[in-house]
């Protein structure tokens, strides 16, 4: 009896130390990478050992399934997608193995990310320079993979040059280890009775041929061409001893670079670093009015030796206007440009790179390139670079549903070859009709080229494959290389025996078939390629389902359209030390699932083929959901624009329809109105919330957590404010207004808050005014219950726009609460109130907000404020970071001359409202606070101030790390003396 592949991998399960998995909601996460290719996989494994790896490799070979090999899956050509076994080794293969300072070299595990390498590379002054896009979530065994290089490749090279050493496992589950030999060595591995012997002796054999060896060199990339990366490097082999005498010692890790994981299953890597680079930066970033303006200038840049020279297009300029993170980096773009280059410059000495850069810039103006020059100086040259980084996430941004598609993406000329190669290129789109997004590594002659293509459209489908084939045709004409760093994958194999003709293609396939007689390592990368249609993303002329939602998805094509506009480049992987929010709840489990790029993957995958199933009742998407806290940093850090809270808001309103809402859920999403009864008798009410018998018996009720405190409830806030109205105590007779939102938070449960704030705007000469309104929402958003949630919205558009403006805003203390107004109410309101409700939410702000900005027009002065000294950490609240900046709140802290205010590096805290009081979410939200907040705010001495503007915050760090933090308002009125 055969048995089925589900009983094969639960009897795998038990011999693995880590774990494979075959569900559906599994496999659908890894069924495709950052590519245009989808395949389910049979199932996805995570071995924790290399006995689990060699486990693996034998089940394979007995069973006759594929492995493929993954790190972080940002692959662009394919080469994460297959059917087969996904072998993820990013979850528990991240150890650096020893740092030799004085040799300069690194051993390390494959799934050790780039960015976190060099990080802690950083106190020995060292670091790895290859340096890709996704550098910040990009792993080294990927980097290997695909012979990664990335902007700095001019200066530092590309990963082959880096690597030293690699260990691991051949096809037949026989481990090796390969690093430079000397010719007797050789010898030695030539007599070997095994496959590593046979390899060597099917390498000597081939290479030793002086034909073959001449057709290599005729078939290959031009040699000056640094950054070739298709096909196996053969000609980089030839180029060593015994083939090339005085060449290096034969090193097979150079082959194994850029093999995409079709030779060897790599567990340990050995690569060579550099010193740190001049600590002196600056970018100099001329315009041009073209691209190929801005390719004329690239030879002459070369001669300055930069350390790196990168190009963006209109297209993609453009495409960061409409995103919220990328919008502040555009700071130094001037006018329209067609293109602008990024040229790095470096030196020892500020002079001597203020020099070198003057020089430059003259020669440049001189000889006519360009029409401005400006140059940017540290701090501010990070923000360059994200810029530049952001590219291939931001093209997901195009309105429609063409897409820049990533097909002939990663070609590499001669640099001299560059403007007549891009000059025919661009006569090849016009006869195809196109209009390519450039961007480019132009330093490096490698050209990021993309058609704008709609893969849902059989005719664009075509035009995909025609435009990729014509395309090869001319870099065989350039004698350039295909793949200059993305690698050859599912979309430039099936032109490799175009590039290299059939002589030397069948030259690869007797190399992998010698290597991998059985084809189990990543097939049809490279070899034995499918067409380059087979296997899309999309089904062409499909027609897809459509969906009737509640908040208004139409600006983003339809809730399937915004999930869709994840492309996998997995920024969403990046780990807390790499700055921002996204995702947290990844930062703790590194569980795919629990990335924005997993979530959305589940509901491409299960809304575009629903089956016979309501998608929106689906417990796997449920599943995948649970633990988004709904923070909102990916609607402004992932380049894509994925908002993931809004989605989970809308299938917790359609899944609760279906299925009904828990009394927690019910409860929670009336909070409001439970806390405006309960304090109506806040003595009562605190003494059932705080006594321990009656607190115990409400959390089991509401199924919290036993180790969480239950807030207070204090009188009411509104009812102090219009009775000291009445009283005239507090009351401005003149001075501008502001409104003030009361929500549903501060006005039950943190009224000191409310009254600091109100007495600090009336202090300062503000007259605070009220209009009867509701709620704002958060509690009935946060759980789906979006009918009530569009009521209190509609309901206080109504009350607040024939009112507030930018010279009567309308100011609060909750960022949940406040930025509601902002983000969810134009999607709540409906078609009639959408305008009105977009115009409103641009006067709705923080307390810190419009302060801020009164300080920056001179209304207020730091003289009105102590003089004492105080030191200040400050937390920010994720909606904050994501829908204004938390810089407001720290510039009004810093008020006090002699305050001084430090922004903890934190992303989420991890109690997202009602998400850390659940029990089953407890531990999850405490070892979120443990990334990076609490051991910031543990190290803290005892003088220091703890600021957080988000209640839920304040309360995670009471009970995370038993400290008081105070809203910024509260420190501010506290530091307020206007008589002194």
């Amino acid at each position: 009896m055969i048995e089925s592949p589900t009983a094969l991998f639960e009897s795998l399960n038990n011999q693995l130390d880590g774990s494979i998995l075959s569900d559906s909601l599994t496999k659908t996460l890894y069924a495709t990478d950052a590519s245009v290719y989808r395949e389910m996989p049979l199932a996805v494994a995570f071995p924790k050992s290399e006995k689990d790896i060699k486990y693996l490799i034998h089940f394979a070979n007995e069973h006759s399934f594929a492995l493929i090999p993954r790190t972080a899956g940002t692959s662009l050509a394919g080469q994460c997608v297959g059917k087969g076994i996904v072998v993820d080794v990013s979850k528990y293969f991240t150890e650096i193995l020893e740092i030799n300072e004085a040799a300069r070299y690194v051993r390390l595990q494959p799934g050790v990310i780039r960015d976190e390498l060099n990080r802690i590379l950083v106190p020995h002054g060292l670091f790895f320079g290859p340096n890709t896009s996704t550098a910040n979530r990009c792993m080294i065994g990927g980097m290997v993979g695909n012979n990664s290089s990335g902007s700095t490749s001019i200066k530092y090279g590309v990963t082959r040059d880096k690597l030293l050493e690699v260990k691991g496992f051949l096809s037949d589950g026989s481990s090796v280890h390969f690093k430079a030999l000397t010719n007797e060595e050789l010898a030695e591995k030539l007599k070997l009775d095994s496959l590593e012997g046979e390899i060597y002796r099917h390498l000597y054999g081939r290479l030793t041929d002086e034909g073959l060896a001449t057709a290599i060199k005729q078939s290959f990339p031009h040699a000056d061409i640094h950054r070739r990366n298709t096909g196996y490097a053969l000609d980089v082999l030839l180029n060593m001893e015994p083939f090339n005498v005085g060449g290096k010692p034969i090193n097979l890790s150079s082959l194994i670079a850029g093999s995409e994981g079709t030779l060897l299953f790599i567990t340990e890597i050995c690569v060579a670093v550099d010193f740190l680079p001049p600590a002196h930066e600056l970018i100099l970033c001329p315009h041009f009015v073209s691209v190929e303006a801005a390719l004329e200038a690239v030879g002459m840049i070369m001669e300055e030796k930069p350390y790196a020279c990168e190009l963006m297009d209109k297209v993609i300029l453009d495409c960061t206007k409409g995103n919220k993170a990328q919008e502040e980096n555009r700071f130094f773009i001037e006018g329209d440009p067609g293109a602008v280059l990024m040229i790095e410059l470096r030196g020892a000495t500020l002079e001597e790179l203020a020099s070198k850069a003057a020089g430059l810039k003259s020669r440049l103006k001189s000889a006519g390139h360009g029409y401005s020059w400006p140059v940017v100086n540290p701090p501010d040259t990070g923000a360059v670079w994200e810029l530049r980084k952001a590219g291939l996430g931001l093209l997901s941004n195009m309105e429609g549903e063409a897409k820049a598609v990533a097909c002939i993406e990663d070609t590499a000329v001669r640099i001299n070859d560059l403007p007549a190669y891009i000059k025919e290129f661009s006569a090849l789109m016009d006869r195809f009709g196109q209009q390519a997004v450039y961007y480019a590594h132009a330093g490096a002659g490698e050209l990021h080229l993309r058609p704008v293509l709609n893969l849902k459209k059989k005719r664009d489908v075509q035009l995909f494959a025609d435009i990729s084939e014509a395309t090869a045709v001319l870099v065989k004409k350039y004698g350039g290389s295909l793949s200059g760093e993305h690698g050859d994958g599912r979309v430039r194999a099936p032109f490799l025996p175009l590039m290299f003709g059939e002589h030397i293609y069948q030259l690869f396939v007797e190399l992998k078939e010698t290597w991998d007689p059985k084809g189990i390592f990543n097939p049809g990368k490279i070899t034995h390629a499918a067409p380059i249609t087979a296997n899309l993303r999309y089904e062409a002329e499909r027609v897809e389902p459509v969906y009737q939602t509640l908040l208004d998805f139409s600006e983003q094509g339809g809730f399937l359209g915004l999930a869709e506009k994840c492309n996998g480049s997995g920024d969403c992987r990046k780990l807390p030390n790499a700055g921002g929010a996204m995702c947290p709840s990844y930062h703790v489990t590194r569980d795919e699932k629990h990335t924005t790029r997993g979530r959305a993957n589940i509901l491409r995958e299960l809304l575009t083929n629903p089956g016979s199933h309501q998608p929106f009742a689906r417990e796997e998407i449920n599943d995948a959901l649970k633990w988004c806290l709904s923070c909102k940093a990916c609607s402004h850090e992932c380049p894509s624009s994925v908002d993931m809270s809004k989605l989970k808001a809308e299938f917790l309103y359609q899944y609760h329809q279906m299925n009904g809402w828990s009394f927690r859920d019910k409860m929670i999403a009336s909070i409001g109105e439970v806390n405006k009864f309960a304090a109506r008798f806040p003595a009562f009410s605190n003494f059932i919330l705080k006594n321990h018998f009656t607190a115990a018996i409400i959390k089991r009720m509401l199924g919290f957590s036993a180790h969480r405190s239950l807030p207070s409830v204090e009188s009411s806030l509104l009812s102090w404010f219009v009775s000291s109205e009445n009283s005239g105590a507090t009351k401005v007779e003149d001075g501008r207004t502001v409104y003030f939102f009361f929500d549903e938070f501060t006005t039950y449960q943190e009224t000191k808050i409310g009254k600091a704030a109100i007495k600090l705007l009336e202090g300062l000469g503000y007259k605070v005014a009220y209009l009867p309104h509701g709620a704002s929402g958060r509690a009935q958003l946060s759980k789906g219950r979006l009918k009530e949630a569009a009521q209190l919205a509609v309901k206080n558009v109504r009350v607040f726009a024939a009112k507030v403006g930018p010279e009567t805003p309308l100011v609060g203390v909750e960022p949940s609460a406040v930025y509601t107004f902002r983000d969810e109410y134009p999607d709540l309101v409906g078609a009639e109130l959408k305008d009105k409700a977009r115009q409103l939410g641009k006067s709705v702000m923080l307390v810190e907000d419009f302060l801020a900005k009164e300080i920056k027009e001179g209304r207020i002065s730091s003289s009105l404020f102590t003089k004492k000294k105080a030191r200040i950490l400050f937390h920010g609240h994720c909606h904050q970071k994501a829908l204004a900046n938390v810089d407001s709140s720290a510039w009004l802290l810093s008020l006090p001359e002699n305050y001084v205010v430090e922004m903890v590096p934190s992303g989420c805290c991890g109690m997202a409202g009602s998400f850390g009081y659940e029990k089953e979410n407890y531990e999850l939200s405490l070892a979120i606070g443990e990334q990076v907040l609490f051991p910031a705010l543990r190290k803290a001495d005892e003088a220091v101030i703890i600021a957080a503007t988000g209640s839920s915050c304040r309360q995670q760090i009471a009970d995370g790390v038993g400290k008081k933090a105070k809203h910024p308002v509260e420190i501010i009125w506290e530091a307020f003396t206007p008589d002194s």
